[in-house]
C-alpha cells in the first residue's frame, strides 16, 4: 500500500505549504493496535525488517455484506510475510495459506478499556483462526507466524475489503490478465481473456475469486493475488502516478484510511520512513512465493495443508539470514589492484583443493555444514573440519601459501570470496601432514552453499515470481 507511490505521496504532503496540518489529518486516519512484545518497539531504518501484511475478511463497509463469513470478526484471510533486506537490494513476500495447519500459542491481548487478557492457544488448527476468533488480535497472528516459521515479524499492516476498493480506485485501476474468459457466479467476476483494468468492486472480486483459477483452491488464488500485487506496485511506480499530484494525494488518503498497524509504526512520519525504505528495493528483486506446503496426510478429503519439511526449513533459514531468492548483482568493491589481482589467474580443479575449515564467528555447526557442501556438491574432497578458530572475526578469510594460489582461486570462485578475503601467507599441515589452506568462516558467513558476494544463491525448488513480471492467471 505504501510502496513507491505511497511514499512519494507522503513526501509531497510533507513538503507542501500546509504539509504539517495535512500530515496531522492523515495521522488521524490510521488505526493502531498495541501488540506488546509480539513485535519490535520501534522501526529501524538501518536494519533488515519483516512486516506481516494481513488482509482480513471483515465484512464492514458499504457493499461488503456479500463477502466473507457472516458474523466474522475478521480472520487472517490473506497473509504475506514481507522481508526487506538490510541493504535494500531485495525483498521477499512469502504468502501464508489460510488453510495451513499450525499451532496457535497463548497470546496476550489488550482490550478497549486498557486491561489485558491472555487468549489460550490452539493446536493443529487453520492459520486463519489466529486472528479475530476469541478476541485474538494481530499480535496473536505475529506470534503464530514466529511459532510456525521461526521468523520474527517486526511490524504488521492490516486491511479489509474496503482497502482493495479504495486503493485501486486511487490509482485509476490495476491491470490484470487472464488466460481465458472468466464468468464466476460466486464472486460475480466477469472478464474477457487477455488484459483488463479492474478497480473498486471488480478488483475485490478478482482477488476473492477461487473457482475460476487453477484447481479452484486457495493455493491457486494466492498466485493470482501475488500477480495482482505485482501489478499494483508497477502502477504505483509508473510515471502516470508519480507525476500526478492529485493521484498521489488520493493514494495517501486511501492508504492511511485503509491501514491498521502496530503502535511502533502508527504515525505518518514513521510510515513515510517505512515507505521510503521500501521504495529502494528494485521491483525485479521483489520475490513472491508461498510457504512450501503439502496436503494434510491426516485428511481423506483434502481441505488443509501442512508445512513441507523437505523444502520449508531452507526457505525459512534464507529469510532469517537475509538471503535473496533472486540473483542480486554483487556490489562492486573498491579494492587495490594488487588485492583484486589475487582472483586473476588459473584455477585448479576442485578435486585438487586442499583446505581446512574452521568456525571463526559463524553460527554453531557452520564449519561442518560448509564442509559437507564442499565435499558433496562442489567436489572439494580434500577438505576437513578443523574445529573452532582461536578468535571470532567479522569476515571470512582464506589463508594460503604462494604455491597454492590456483587452489585458492578455485575455492574463491566456489564461495564468492573477494580479493581482500584471500590472505597470502603460509599453509598448515592437515591430518595427513600435507600442506593445506585454512578457511575461517567469519560472522558474514550466511550458510552452506551461499556465496559471500551475494552474486548467486542456490535456492530450493519452490515456485516463485518477481514484481516486475507480467503474468496471466490460468
Amino acid at each position: 500500500m505504501l510502496w513507491t507511490g505511497g511514499s512519494l505521496a507522503f513526501v509531497l504532503v510533507a513538503t507542501a505549504g500546509a504539509g504539517y496540518f495535512y500530515l496531522q489529518h492523515l495521522a488521524g486516519n490510521i488505526d493502531t493496535t498495541d501488540v506488546g512484545d509480539a513485535g519490535a518497539s520501534s522501526f529501524k531504518k538501518d536494519e533488515a525488517f519483516n512486516i506481516l501484511v494481513v488482509g482480513t475478511d471483515k465484512r464492514t463497509g458499504e457493499g461488503n455484506d456479500g463477502y466473507g463469513d457472516k458474523g466474522s470478526l475478521g480472520h487472517a484471510d490473506t497473509t504475506i510475510l514481507l522481508h526487506v533486506s538490510k541493504d535494500r537490494s531485495n525483498a521477499t513476500a512469502m504468502s501464508i495459506p489460510r488453510d495451513l495447519i499450525v499451532d496457535i500459542p497463548d497470546c496476550q491481548t489488550k482490550k478497549d478499556d486498557g486491561s489485558k487478557e491472555t487468549v489460550p492457544g490452539l493446536q493443529g488448527v487453520r492459520f486463519n483462526r489466529s486472528l479475530g476468533e476469541s478476541g485474538r488480535d494481530a499480535g496473536c497472528t505475529m506470534r503464530t507466524v514466529k511459532e510456525a516459521t521461526g521468523i520474527q515479524p517486526h511490524h504488521f499492516m492490516m486491511a479489509d475489503f474496503n482497502a482493495v476498493k479504495t486503493l485501486t480506485s486511487a490509482v485509476d485501476g490495476v491491470e490484470v490478465c487472464v488466460s481465458r474468459p472468466v464468468n464466476d457466479k460466486q464472486s460475480k467476476l466477469v472478464l474477457p481473456a487477455g488484459e483488463s483494468t479492474v478497480e473498486g468492486e471488480r478488483a475485490l472480486a478478482f482477488l476473492r475469486t477461487r473457482k475460476s483459477f487453477g484447481n479452484s483452491g486457495d493455493l491457486d488464488r494466492i498466485k493470482v493475488q501475488q500477480q495482482f500485487l505485482g501489478s499494483l506496485m508497477r502502477k504505483m511506480s509508473s510515471s502516470d502516478t508519480l507525476t500526478n499530484p492529485k493521484k498521489l494525494l488520493n493514494l495517501a488518503e486511501a492508504a492511511t484510511k485503509a491501514l491498521t498497524v502496530d503502535s511502533a509504526i502508527g504515525d505518518v512520519g514513521t510510515l513515510k520512513d517505512v515507505a521510503l525504505e521500501l521504495k529502494k528495493v528494485p521491483p525485479k528483486n521483489i520475490t513472491f512465493m508461498t510457504i512450501p506446503v503439502k496436503d494434510n496426510p491426516a485428511e481423506t478429503i483434502k481441505a488443509t495443508v501442512v508445512v513441507n519439511e523437505d523444502q520449508a526449513p531452507q526457505v525459512f533459514e534464507m529469510i532469517q539470514n537475509d538471503i535473496s531468492f533472486t540473483e542480486v548483482k554483487a556490489q562492486e568493491k573498491k579494492e587495490a589492484a594488487a588485492v583484486a589481482a589475487r582472483l586473476k589467474g588459473t584455477k585448479s580443479a576442485a578435486s585438487e583443493v586442499r583446505v581446512r575449515v574452521l568456525n571463526g564467528g559463524a553460527a554453531s555447526g557452520s564449519a561442518q555444514k560448509e564442509l559437507d557442501h564442499l565435499q558433496n556438491a562442489e567436489g572439494v574432497l580434500k577438505s576437513e573440519n578443523a574445529g573452532n578458530a582461536g578468535t571470532d572475526q567479522a569476515k571470512t578469510t582464506l589463508e594460503y601459501a604462494p604455491e597454492q594460489a590456483d587452489q585458492a582461486r578455485r575455492l574463491a570462485d566456489i564461495m564468492g570470496l573477494s580479493g581482500s578475503a584471500m590472505k597470502p601467507g603460509k599453509s598448515e599441515p592437515n591430518a595427513q601432514g600435507l600442506p593445506t589452506m585454512t578457511l575461517i568462516l567469519g560472522k558474514d558467513f550466511k550458510g552452506a552453499g551461499v556465496k559471500l558476494n551475494g552474486g548467486s544463491v542456490k535456492t530450493p525448488g519452490v515456485e516463485k515470481s518477481t514484481a516486475d513480471e507480467v503474468k496471466c492467471a490460468n
